[in-house]
């Protein structure tokens, strides 16, 4: 089925879809703020814009919540493992890496998180968006009506602390970093909102020259420093656009 058909068919339904690349990135010029489920503007939308992806926006738009599992995590893994059980049963999609998407109806106040639940586990509510695997070949893992989020899981949500866990995760992600890099990721780790990408940068910066000094790989680099970031909740996407601008700038 072509894209635009199996979006028609979901705006049908209410889901306000717009066209994303193969890259999961939205095509449109508006991004996620253009979704609409008016059929004649979705033509429209994908005839400017056309993508080989369906994009869904969630929150208040669509009443649409989504915990995003990422499988290349073994802690998010985990912490489904440990938490499937106190789920409620809800329609569940996996997705084109291996990983899941479990849905729930939007709760005012839901917003997108990384990894603040456990790392690779993260949220897509107000100001966010998903792609519908199940239009491109990933299964429907459970087609169960879509559940509210349970009390539990949006109270954790709310939380403005990180996991206990987060500082260990981050500072012992690679065996024997030094003092210098250790110190560093701390403090990216713990930076206050509206200062995160400022910090994130300047971590980057310092970061390039332990790599310059040959001490650590731009890969690794690149992981600790996007793991230190989605600590405080900025987007991982986000946080590697960031972390390859200061790496850059210390090259230069």
């Amino acid at each position: 089925m072509r894209p635009l058909d199996a979006a028609l068919q979901l705006a049908a339904q209410g889901t306000p879809c717009f066209p994303c690349a193969d890259s999961k990135r939205p095509t449109c010029s508006n991004g996620f703020k253009a979704a609409t489920a008016e059929p004649d503007k979705l033509r429209t939308l994908w005839t400017a814009y056309p993508g080989p992806l369906i994009g869904v926006r969630t929150g208040e738009t669509s009443g649409l919540s989504v915990l995003d599992i990422d499988a290349k995590h073994p802690e998010a893994l985990q912490w489904w493992s440990a938490n499937e059980g106190r789920l409620p049963r809800t329609r569940l999609h996996s997705t084109r890496s291996g990983g899941l998407h479990c849905l729930f109806r939007h709760h005012v106040g839901m917003r997108c998180t990384a990894s603040k639940l456990a790392v690779g586990v993260d949220t897509r509510g107000e100001g966010g968006y998903i792609i519908f695997w199940p239009a491109h070949g990933c299964k429907v893992l459970c087609d169960a009506s879509i559940a509210d989020a349970p009390h539990w899981l949006i109270n954790e949500l709310r939380s403005s602390l990180p996991p206990k866990a987060s500082c260990k995760v981050v500072l012992t992600s690679i065996h024997g970093a030094h003092a210098a890099l250790r110190g560093l990721i701390r403090v990216i780790a713990t930076a206050n909102e509206g200062e995160r990408n400022r910090v994130l940068f300047w971590g980057a910066c310092r970061t390039g020259e332990i790599v310059a000094d040959g001490k650590l790989s731009e890969s690794d680099a690149i992981a600790l420093l996007i793991e230190a970031a989605s600590r405080t909740g900025l987007p991982r996407d986000e946080a590697l656009r960031t972390a390859r601008s200061g790496l850059r700038a210390a090259r230069r």
